[in-house]
């Protein structure tokens, strides 16, 4: 008998919790090697001024491939940001103790700020930013209030709502915290319109366009199969964004 060959069944891409944590994570690495190894351990940009920079770049083509290395990497560690935006919103709905998850978020966000200014200053203490756990500390705090609002109709809810979402906008703008007015305003989206997934994908990603790479991660989102099976303990995720920092940062300052 003659084989009949079967034609091949598309299907469609399934992302677990986990594989949005460690894709964000993997992006998230990139984007740090850019700004640490490349940008403050190899080329050193904090030696220069904008118009000393201009000039080298102009004399020297390898820095200005150095320095064009760099700028890739970094545009592609902007596919973190809604990646991370949209793991709090789930991992604030889920979470069965809100104070604990802040807790816990808060206690990393305060281990990281020395790893966090090495590597994106070069120096133990800069004070000019903060590492984006205390971002999406406040993030937090923003998903914490808004659900007191999560069930009212009118006006008046609508300018409670706002009114939340300006106040956080604040707090990451005194802070100064990394990825703040972005971070801010997606973690509202993901949240308000958590079951309209067309107008949450499209208000996402024009938010997301502050990054420019950052709508490309949508795809990733949209194919997320709510599967939270934590094949890996949420600390570990936590423990890499200070540590991978650590590393990196101290190979720029002593080493390169």
């Amino acid at each position: 008998m003659q084989n009949i060959k079967r034609p091949a069944m598309w299907r469609l891409p399934s992302v677990s919790a986990d594989g949005l944590k460690i894709f964000a994570c993997i992006v998230m690495f990139i984007q740090s090697v850019g700004i640490a190894i490349i940008e403050n351990g190899i080329i050193h940009l904090g030696n220069y001024t904008q118009a000393e920079l201009s000039q080298a770049l102009a004399d020297d083509s390898h820095l200005m491939v150095l320095a064009g290395t760099g700028s890739v990497l970094q545009l592609i560690g902007g596919l973190a940001v809604p990646l991370f935006a949209y793991l709090l919103v789930e991992g604030f709905r889920n979470t069965s103790d809100f104070r604990k998850y802040l807790v816990s978020m808060l206690v990393f966000a305060v281990l990281s700020e020395i790893p966090y200014d090495l590597a994106t200053s070069v120096e133990f203490v800069d004070w000019s930013s903060q590492n984006a756990l205390f971002t999406m500390c406040i993030c937090l705090l923003l998903l914490y209030f808004l659900s007191m609002f999560k069930d009212g109709k009118g006006i008046m809810y609508v300018i409670a709502r706002l009114t939340v979402i300006l106040c956080a906008v604040c707090w990451v703008s005194l802070f100064r915290a990394a990825y703040g007015l972005c971070m801010v305003l997606l973690v509202a989206v993901f949240y308000i319109f958590y079951t309209r997934n067309v107008l949450k994908t499209i208000l996402g990603m024009i938010i997301s366009l502050l990054y420019v790479t950052g709508p490309l991660s949508f795809y990733v989102i949209w194919f997320y199969n709510e599967e939270r099976k934590d094949k890996l303990p949420k600390y570990v995720y936590y423990a890499f964004y200070p540590l991978h920092l650590l590393v990196l940062g101290l190979a720029a300052k002593f080493i390169l």
